[in-house]
């Protein structure tokens, strides 16, 4: 299991689309993918769970993934949040 700090650089937050985007890029991984904020941990694959989250531009989450693909995973998910 890797799980790694991240500040979310997207321009616009995550708001519907960012989230839609955010959600493809977790689901092309066989890892488990979470994204934590304060208490909440939400399985990033998940549209509606990622959109209960409400973030914004300069928040910090954690990021975890866990599986066969997990750095994989983890580069993919971090690159999208930074927008790098």
């Amino acid at each position: 299991m890797i799980k790694k700090p991240v500040r979310i650089m997207i321009s616009d937050g995550l708001d519907a689309r960012p989230i839609a985007m955010l959600v493809q890029v977790a689901n092309q991984f066989e890892s488990e993918i979470y994204i934590e904020s304060g208490t909440r941990k939400i399985n990033a694959k998940s549209i509606m769970g990622m959109m209960t989250l409400g973030l914004d531009t300069g928040e910090s989450v954690m990021v975890s993934a866990d599986g066969a693909d997990e750095e994989t995973a983890m580069k993919m998910v971090e690159a999208y949040l930074t927008d790098k």
